[in-house]
């Protein structure tokens, strides 16, 4: 009887481990994925993109206010660098995120209000925006793969 406490014992440990190491493992990917879409907005905000490639993924799909943009790499080269040579300033304000994380993948919608200044004519655009991206974890790093984001006056 003892012997079988001990059993039941050690199995209930096991599973508490179990259980204990996967809730850490997935709250440490949200905060990944979270860093990750968090990189982006602070380069878009700074207005500096150089360093923004790296957070997606090469066969990634970019949709913007219903078009498709093509590959990242494709929207940064002939969409963002373009327009933002025309900005004076890009800011993020009343920031919310969502993150969603199964695995190897990850899910995020993220809501915020922004507001874009031309360099030019100092003419400020307000908006309103959401975006949904899709994440892979790939070689323990998280990386966009879809991302759609559509905004509204």
């Amino acid at each position: 009887m003892e012997k079988l406490n001990f059993v039941k014992k050690r199995f209930l440990l096991i599973m508490l481990i179990i259980i204990s190491t996967t809730a850490f493992s997935q709250t440490t990917d949200v905060e990944a994925v979270k860093s990750v879409l968090k990189k982006y907005n602070e380069a878009t905000q700074k207005m500096d993109l150089s360093n923004t490639k790296q957070l997606f993924a090469t066969n990634s799909q970019i949709f913007e206010s219903g078009g498709s943009e093509g590959s990242y790499e494709h929207y940064f080269d002939h969409h963002l660098a373009p327009e933002f040579k025309e900005f004076k300033s890009f800011t993020i304000t009343d920031y919310k995120v969502e993150t969603v994380v199964e695995s190897t993948l990850a899910y995020a919608i993220e809501t915020y209000n922004y507001t874009i200044v031309i360099a030019k004519d100092n003419k400020e655009f307000k908006r309103k925006c959401v975006v949904t991206s899709v994440l892979k974890k790939e070689n323990d790093e998280w990386k966009i793969v879809i991302s759609h984001n559509s905004s509204r006056k």
